[in-house]
């Protein structure tokens, strides 16, 4: 067993956030496992909201310039996070699930335009959210299955976003995560597209999802 040196973080605050971002994996899926790469004194974090069908990546600065790739359980490295003292400690490593091996590009992203505001894009969330639980309810009670309710959030959640080739799950996704910014402030917010790639990208986090085709079930509000 490799016993890996703690992780040091430039600022307290980004080991709280990225405290917050394990929390919501893990309470989608306690057996929740994130792929950590690290290099040039940069953290990246992927994880696969369950559900969602995208790659969900929370970025935090470190103090040293530590080279790591590894896949670890997201609830013990949510439990070996030390908040105050900015730092955390990483787990053993375990066996990856298959997307941990098929992450994004780093570099060839190019701007997708028509992207609406966080404002927007919370509104789409609401009325999927809304229009999915109307039809639900207009199921007769025989046909108020898993399967069915599949059926129906499948159709909802593949919509896209205009004309940006997004789907609204990818955006419902970076909501659940505390990934789009508050209403009452003006953070960017990006759209890009690499190769069969695109990527949601925000200040707290990004959302990225392959451009084929998926099955998809119903993503948890």
């Amino acid at each position: 067993m490799t016993v890996l040196a703690p992780l040091h973080f430039a600022d307290a605050r980004e080991a709280a956030a990225l405290a917050a971002f394990l929390a919501r994996l893990v309470h989608y899926d306690r057996a929740a496992a994130v792929r950590l790469q690290a290099g040039g004194g940069a953290l990246a974090v992927f994880g696969r909201p369950a559900s969602f069908e995208v790659l969900a990546v929370r970025t935090a600065r470190l103090v040293d310039a530590v080279d790591l790739d590894v896949t670890v359980s997201a609830g013990e490295l949510l439990e070996g996070i030390e908040e105050s003292a900015g730092k955390a400690v990483v787990p053993d490593s375990v066996t990856g699930p298959p997307w941990a091996g098929v992450l994004p590009p780093r570099t060839g992203w190019r701007p997708v335009p028509g992207l609406p505001d966080a404002a927007d894009m919370r509104a789409a969330v609401a009325a999927a959210v809304a229009e999915f639980r109307a039809r639900d309810e207009e199921l007769p009670a025989e046909r108020r299955t898993r399967a069915e309710r599949d059926v129906i959030g499948r159709e909802i959640w593949s919509r896209t976003l205009g004309a940006t080739g997004l789907p609204l799950r990818a955006v419902h996704a970076a909501q659940s995560l505390g990934f789009l910014p508050p209403a009452d402030t003006e953070a960017p917010v990006a759209l890009l597209a690499s190769g069969p790639w695109l990527r949601l990208r925000t200040p707290y986090g990004s959302i990225a999802l392959r451009t084929v085709s998926m099955t998809l079930t119903v993503a948890p509000e």
